[in-house]
């Protein structure tokens, strides 16, 4: 599972002209999901982004987590994070998980992290066409894979 996590003064997702959701502070998170992930993935990940110390304290010292600052997630799936652009230039998704495997998954990872971090979790619409618009703050974006725990 592959998430880009994007520190946000507000974000919000757009579908057929209609917003889905919306929120202020807090951070925009995109999750590609392959077809190896697991629950594991999930709970190692949700851990990981309610605990990520990425908001200023009172210094200006990025030493505050989402939870600290009661901030908000948009959680939107994104196949293309599992691109593969080695051979050509037509990036292939053969790794990306089908749906049968990653909506499960992704329904999932919400409610993880709803239970995280003790609020609800807004979120794009798999597989819908979506028009993500944010404002990153800092700009902070942070890549994490859950195979690839660096």
């Amino acid at each position: 599972m592959r998430v880009v996590i994007q520190r946000v003064s507000q974000a919000s997702v757009t579908i057929e002209q209609n917003i889905k959701s919306s929120i202020d502070k807090g951070l925009l998170v995109l999750v590609g999901i392959v077809n190896e992930d697991d629950h594991s993935d999930i709970e190692w990940l949700c851990k990981k982004i309610a605990n990520l110390r990425i908001f200023n304290d009172e210094d200006g010292v990025m030493n505050k987590s989402l939870m600290d600052i009661n901030g908000d997630i948009i959680v939107v799936s994104q196949f293309t994070l599992h691109a593969k652009t080695k051979k050509g230039n037509r990036p292939s998704y053969i790794d990306a998980a089908k749906p049968e495997v990653s909506i499960p998954l992704y329904k999932q990872f919400v409610v993880c992290l709803e239970s995280m971090i003790g609020k609800k979790v807004q979120t794009g619409e798999f597989g819908a066409h979506m028009e993500v618009s944010l404002v990153n703050d800092g700009p902070v974006t942070i890549i994490i894979d859950s195979k690839n725990k660096e």
